[in-house]
């Protein structure tokens, strides 16, 4: 960790480090809270699907029940009714048999007529004294609406004496019907108590599961038919939404009593109206996900420990070879000479090769220059000097680094393999001379480079004959121009403003011309007059060869008749052209090139 002004910068290590455990923390919790919400609503979901599955099942039992009830009504109504008078001794022989065969689901069959006076009954009945069967609601509603059979609500049957001290709990079905006197017929009330256990049987058993789960039954008004709290739900003691449920379609719902929220599942019992509701209490739900809360918040922990390890070797393994790296191009940087890192992966490996060769034919190649004529030496240097501008290189590196830190391993990748281009085509063998292809393939890696580094602040386009490619040009001479026309020209542009650099290569009247376009601020008449013979008049940026020494070394190994043309417009843009001849790259042209001061064509 080192602290330097305007803050604490930490290395590369920690950068990484920090960035890839947040980065995985957080896509770790992420995951966990989405795994979570499916587990639960996979949970709620599947809770809903059984409840609905028994609830349709116990419904369809519970119709069938009173389907059956209700076909003994029929047979009394249409077959017996039919046949035999009611005085006849047949007609009550064929109600005992009736009566006998479904004993098990009814607790008597009785008929009055519409003075309210028993006329039959099954078994044999023992009437209570007092009791004015008009009165009652079953009686009533039969009388008012002949055409249906009507439920009552479940209560004791209060008709007959019962043995014993027992209390038989029943559900009235009644129903109007014409009785069969002989010669004449009168209207009379049809009465069958159908046990109460019929119902408490089915429904006792799915309420039997310890679980906070439930089922209850109810008439189309609302009013409880079954309840496994009955007694406490018709006193007040247990509350339920029944009369706004009997409203209800079958369904899925959510309902809230005194504050608790819960999930019911509605089906009707088809013939009655009666609506079976499966009640699923919030708590209940909220009881398997929280074992699975815990499991989950105990595998998170878990795995973050397991990430914060991996990724502090992950850190270290790829920040180390960055750092050795860069700490010795910076001491480079100061006047050492220390020997260039070479290390980590393959890419980091061949670039601190090729830094180091690079260092390497610098030096050789800035003692051969001194050799040379004074004007000559002084743009070799220059050009030399620009092959591997330390800045130019740190701040590469600079990105690189960053580039990792933020995982973008990719661009990282592009970066280090055009970077090693560009220093190949620099170094050339320590060789002035070089092919334009190769000339034009170390412009665009610096193109690719910088592009990456100014985002989207402009776009590059390349319109090349290839036919150019295979003749000879002085090397470094490009990259200037484009490094000019990023810095003065569209390297401040904003994105909206649409900058663009255009790079076209043509043969034109047997010469070579190569003109480097861009849509930026342009220069004055001035500044266009002097910036091939005035260094003190033209803007320079940093160590960068400047355009004086691109076209001085053209014309130093060309002739005067070669060399940079420039146009330039304020706010219409620049366009510097090169001018050389036709010289084909072949091994004895470029050392021929190499050994003169002059070319002789």
């Amino acid at each position: 960790m080192k602290k330097e002004a305007g803050g604490m910068a930490f290395d590369i290590q920690t950068i990484i480090m920090t960035a890839l455990t947040t980065l995985t923390i957080f896509a770790t919790i992420v995951m966990g809270v989405l795994l979570y919400r499916r587990y639960e609503n996979s949970i709620s979901q599947s809770m809903i699907e059984n409840t609905k599955t028994i609830v349709e099942s116990d419904a369809d039992i519970i119709d069938n029940s009173l389907h059956d009830v209700r076909q003994i009504a029929k047979t009394i109504n249409y077959n017996i009714m039919q046949q035999y008078e009611i005085d006849n001794p047949e007609f009550a022989q064929q109600l005992s048999i009736l009566y006998e065969a479904n004993k098990d689901s009814v607790q008597s069959i009785a008929l009055y007529n519409m003075d309210g006076k028993l006329v039959l009954a099954e078994p044999i009945p023992s009437e209570k004294e007092g009791v004015d069967v008009t009165t009652q609601e079953w009686f009533m509603n039969a009388s008012a609406q002949i055409e249906n059979m009507h439920y009552s609500l479940p209560h004791i049957q209060n008709l007959f004496k019962s043995s014993g001290d027992s209390f038989d709990w029943v559900i009235s079905l009644s129903q109007a019907i014409e009785i069969n006197g002989g010669d004449s017929t009168e209207k009379g009330i049809l009465l069958l108590d159908m046990k109460m256990s019929i119902l408490t049987d089915t429904l006792d058993k799915i309420n039997a599961v310890n679980t906070s789960q439930y089922f209850f039954l109810c008439d189309a008004d609302g009013d409880l038919i079954y309840h496994p709290l009955y007694g406490e739900a018709n006193r007040g003691y247990v509350k339920e939404n029944s009369k706004e449920i009997a409203k209800y379609e079958d369904g899925v719902y959510d309902d809230v009593v005194d504050g608790t929220k819960r999930k019911i599942v509605v089906t009707t019992v088809s013939y009655a109206g009666w609506k079976l509701i499966g009640v699923i209490p919030e708590e209940y739900q909220e009881g398997s996900v929280l074992k699975f809360r815990y499991y989950l918040i105990t595998t998170i922990c878990l795995l973050m420990m397991m990430i914060i390890i991996v990724n502090r070797l992950i850190a270290r393994r790829i920040s180390t070879p960055i750092l050795k790296l860069n700490d010795s191009v910076k001491a480079y940087e100061t006047g050492e000479k220390p020997d260039i890192y070479v290390g980590g992966s393959s890419e980091i490996r061949h670039l601190g090769y090729s830094v180091q060769k690079s260092y390497e034919q610098i030096d050789k190649l800035m003692n051969e220059i001194i050799n040379e004529q004074h004007q000559r030496r002084k743009s070799e240097i220059d050009a030399l000097q620009s092959q591997i501008n330390p800045h130019f290189l740190y701040n590469t590196l600079e990105s690189i680094t960053w580039m990792v830190e933020g995982g973008k391993n990719e661009e990282a990748v592009t970066m280090i393999s055009e970077l090693a281009k560009l220093l190949r085509i620099s170094l050339s063998k320590g060789r002035t001379i070089i092919s334009i292809e190769d000339e034009l393939q170390h412009a665009r890696s610096y193109m690719n480079i910088q592009k990456v580094r100014y985002k989207k602040h402009f776009e590059i386009e390349y319109d090349i004959d290839e036919e150019i490619f295979k003749y000879s040009t002085v090397k470094l001479i490009i990259q200037p121009i484009l490094e000019n026309a990023i810095y003065y020209g569209v390297g401040n542009m904003d994105e909206d403003d649409g900058g663009i650099i255009e790079v076209k290569g043509y043969i034109e009247d047997d010469d070579i011309y190569i003109s480097v376009y861009d849509n930026g601020m342009g220069m004055d008449e001035n500044t266009v007059s002097n910036i091939l013979t005035d260094n003190s008049k033209v803007p320079k940026h940093g160590n960068g060869v400047g355009l004086i020494n691109v076209h001085t070394r053209i014309q130093l190994l060309f002739g005067n008749e070669y060399g940079l043309i420039v146009w330039s417009e304020p706010d219409e843009g620049t366009r510097i052209t090169i001018h050389i001849p036709k010289v084909e790259f072949t091994e004895e042209n470029r050392t021929a090139l190499e050994k003169q001061t002059k070319w002789k064509g």
